[in-house]
């Protein structure tokens, strides 16, 4: 069935004592072919403990990571059947760590299901994630969302419904996205999409806005309307150019826009693929060489302004030089006041890469005062944070930064939340 992903229930808190925590043990050391295994990306121990022996009732082995970059290596080597990842992570932000996943072939298929707060629903689901468990959580929750991703991650044929009247769009939709590991359906009109949909479910759905009986915000309002189809990912595929309200308003409503135009094919592979959970890697060789141009390109990053905060000029140097080698142009600054000075004046700069330990006015005191600007309300700030406590996450994301890396910084995983902000 579609998935359904959001569980709520009656709020019974899993909290524990504050106390040392014996190391957690995972059963990396007794798995035989054909388990079905589950990762679970949580730095919290109580929690990953109650996760741990709720999966393993679900029929789950369980891997545990707590740091986002032991999850990316753990997914690659096992190949789990499904992650659970919270978003608090002592090294980069989960969101971080749900891009890398999904931008590498050999893990992208994998379903993910998001533990975070509420107000992140959409921008999880947009991402890719599979699913959503809102914190605090409750067990009945967290044991209905196991058996739900479980349920999901059995092999099968996906089922993919094409909503489009123009027959010769509709035909070219199918071969691109054709393949034996998925089972095309197709309707021209909105009412005859609601009726596939209802009888049987579909795991994701390409509608044109364009429809002869109805448009296509009708249908999506009527599919958010019915329980039983809310889950289900659309990807609106429209020909013409889109206002900016109808673009924020379609961002509520659906998973992903992709306008028909230049790169059009290529992004409708690749966010269809996504929320079907395509294995890349068993795609015909011309679609995975479409994904893998689309998904490496260093085009977002070409010509655009980043500004470096940090008092070390080391750091300064290492970061500069990978970022200019990408064709961005960098500007620099060592101080808090500086760093201010120069976003009040260079209206290019397009994202922040801001130091947070630095003498005189810290990183937190300086995004503060970014963000009391109207006009500096979007900028991406990425806080650069040398030690990652739990509280200082929070922090960083209080104080108005866009995200956070840990020191010493990766350079892949830089590049990738850089990417990930301009995209957008």
């Amino acid at each position: 069935p579609a998935s359904i992903p959001h569980v709520q229930t009656p709020a019974l808190q899993i909290t524990a004592p504050e106390r040392t925590v014996e190391p957690l043990q995972d059963d990396r050391l007794s798995l035989a072919p054909g388990d079905t295994i589950l990762l679970v990306v949580e730095d919290d121990p109580h929690y990953a403990r109650v996760l741990i022996d709720l999966a393993r009732d679900r029929g789950f082995k369980v891997l545990v990571a707590s740091r986002g970059a032991e999850a990316l290596e753990l997914a690659k080597q096992y190949q789990p059947a499904a992650i659970s990842l919270d978003v608090f992570l002592p090294d980069m932000l989960g969101w971080t760590v749900l891009s890398q996943l999904k931008h590498n072939p050999l893990t992208r298929h994998i379903p993910v299901q998001i533990i975070t707060l509420d107000e992140d629903r959409q921008h999880a689901l947009a991402r890719g994630a599979f699913s959503f468990v809102s914190k605090p959580t409750t067990t009945e929750g967290v044991s209905a969302a196991l058996s739900q991703i479980k349920e999901y991650a059995k092999p099968r044929r996906k089922r993919l419904l094409i909503v489009e009247d123009n027959d010769a769009e509709r035909m070219s939709i199918r071969q691109l996205l054709e393949h034996d590991d998925i089972e095309i359906l197709a309707a021209e009109t909105g009412a005859g999409a609601l009726d596939v949909l209802r009888s049987a479910p579909c795991d994701c759905v390409v509608l044109d806005l364009r429809l002869p009986d109805m448009s296509g915000f009708d249908v999506l309002d009527q599919l958010r309307s019915d329980e039983t189809l809310a889950g289900v990912p659309v990807v609106v595929f429209t020909g013409r150019e889109l206002s900016a309200e109808e673009d924020a308003e379609l961002h509520t409503m659906a998973r992903s826009i992709v306008v028909k135009g230049v790169e059009s094919p290529e992004r409708l592979l690749d966010e269809t693929s996504l929320f079907l959970h395509r294995i890349i890697t068993e795609l015909p060789i011309e679609k995975q060489r479409m994904l893998e141009k689309l998904n490496s390109s260093d085009e977002d990053l070409i010509g655009k302004t980043v500004l470096l905060v940090d008092d070390d000029a080391r750091n300064i140097f290492a970061l500069s030089s990978v970022l200019e080698r990408r064709g961005m142009k960098v500007l620099t600054a060592t101080t808090g006041s500086e760093a201010i000075d120069l976003v009040q004046h260079n209206p290019e700069i397009a994202i922040v890469l801001m130091d947070i330990m630095m003498p005189q006015m810290d990183g937190y005191q300086t995004i503060g005062v970014i963000r009391q600007s109207p006009t500096f309300a979007r900028l991406p700030i990425i806080a650069l944070t040398a030690k990652a406590m739990k509280g200082d996450r929070e922090k960083c994301l209080e104080a108005g930064a866009s995200d956070y890396l840990a020191k010493p910084v990766n350079t892949e995983q830089l590049l990738l939340a850089i990417r990930m902000w301009l995209h957008r």
